[in-house]
């Protein structure tokens, strides 16, 4: 079994900062992309940022130049560094990684998302 599980969420006031981590652990023979996610409510989920295993990134314009994800791939653990938080970034954010579980097979897991919450 393949778990993700994040942290780091929390309250915060605008221009504030977090850290999100999420882990990934059990059967994991290779993690390729990993990435974060969120949803606010009344809409659809959407992509924040993601990396591959070779460490290129990519952003929605909506956070360019404020969050960086990143990765540790001795740890099995990408991050998102969240700097200079709005309100309209309060969301669910969930981790999600491209795991293989042997030489053949590639799934695609969630975390079981960690709510984050800017105040103005």
């Amino acid at each position: 079994q393949v778990q993700l599980v994040e942290s780091g969420g929390g309250l915060v006031q605008a221009g504030g900062s977090l850290r999100l981590s999420c882990a990934a652990s059990g059967r994991t023979f290779r993690i390729n992309a990993m990435a974060w996610y969120r949803q606010a409510p009344g809409k659809q989920r959407e992509l924040v940022a993601a990396i591959t295993s070779g460490g290129s990134t990519n952003y929605a314009d909506s956070v360019k130049g404020r969050f960086t994800v990143s990765r540790d791939n001795a740890k099995n653990t990408v991050y998102l560094q969240m700097n200079s938080l709005k309100p309209e970034d309060t969301a669910v954010y969930y981790c999600n990684a491209d795991i293989q579980v042997n030489r053949n097979y590639e799934y695609s897991y969630w975390g079981q998302g960690t709510q984050v919450t800017v105040s103005s």
